[in-house]
């Protein structure tokens, strides 16, 4: 399957973003991947939803951000307003009727926020659900900054960034002022939150970025929502073994039979 491409933005700011999209063989809702900081839509956790959406005849589209993957872009002018702007363009573009977001990590932050963005159009939603696997909402703020010693906050303030290694790649993880600049605005995590359709968090018990007790304050927020979640005793960060793949395609398929009807492909 080949990339297509969108351009978002316009200008100095234009971008072209890498899709990939399989149609609807059935009826049924679609799948939008959305992954997580510094991943693509080429990881394993991505390629297994699409392979499922395959086996099951649902439309599945997946992106990379900006900066990420296939898609154009300096990944160092990333913030979560622009990846945001990229994701809601690429859900309009390429998908029709119900739809779940399955976000990872960064990705979970972008899905509530695409809630939240879809909600204030005042149109009929098509959230059908999501599947939040390690949900980082919020996590410059709340997981990050507080971590930060004094010496790199003052290089985020005056130098504009921060690199750091990385334990998932042999490139250091880098870290703007604009980045965090931006998720100020965007925080989602400082009062309730109603996404409007079931919800399931997958969360590691032993993460060692995103603590459990994160994801556990985030299902407490989701009170008007139906939320399950799932804690998995021994799983970290990725949530990428066999065992969690399963998990995350079990819940994937239990939320797709629970979807109100979709129309049939090509109506």
């Amino acid at each position: 399957m080949q990339p297509e491409f969108i351009e978002v933005g316009s200008g100095s700011s234009a971008r072209g973003i890498a899709v990939r999209r399989r149609p609807a063989a059935l009826a049924g809702p679609g799948v939008v991947w959305l992954g997580g900081y510094r991943s693509d839509m080429m990881g394993g956790k991505a390629q297994a939803v699409d392979a499922w959406c395959a086996s099951q005849g649902l439309a599945c589209c997946r992106l990379d951000y900006s900066g990420h993957g296939e898609s154009g872009g300096r990944f160092e002018d990333g913030t979560i307003s622009r990846w945001l702007e990229e994701s809601l363009c690429v859900f309009e573009r390429f998908t029709a009727g119900p739809q779940i977001l399955v976000g990872s990590s960064m990705g979970c932050w972008i899905a509530l926020r695409m809630a939240q963005e879809l909600a204030a159009r005042q149109g009929p939603s098509r959230l059908a659900a999501m599947v939040l696997i390690a949900p980082a909402p919020d996590f410059t703020e709340r997981l990050m900054w507080p971590q930060l010693n004094a010496e790199q906050k003052r290089r985020i303030e005056t130098a504009g960034r921060l690199e750091e290694p990385s334990a998932y790649s042999s490139e250091p993880d880098v870290y703007t002022r604009a980045l965090f600049e931006d998720g100020r605005a965007n925080l989602v995590m400082s009062g309730d939150l109603a996404t409007g359709c079931p919800v399931h968090i997958i969360q590691g018990r032993l993460d060692p970025d995103v603590p459990w007790r994160h994801a556990v304050e985030l299902a407490s927020l989701l009170a008007r929502d139906d939320v399950t979640m799932t804690l998995v005793p021994d799983g970290d960060h990725r949530l990428s073994r066999p065992q969690d793949i399963a998990l995350i395609l079990r819940a994937l398929g239990d939320l797709a039979r629970q979807a109100p009807p979709a129309p049939e492909p090509g109506q």
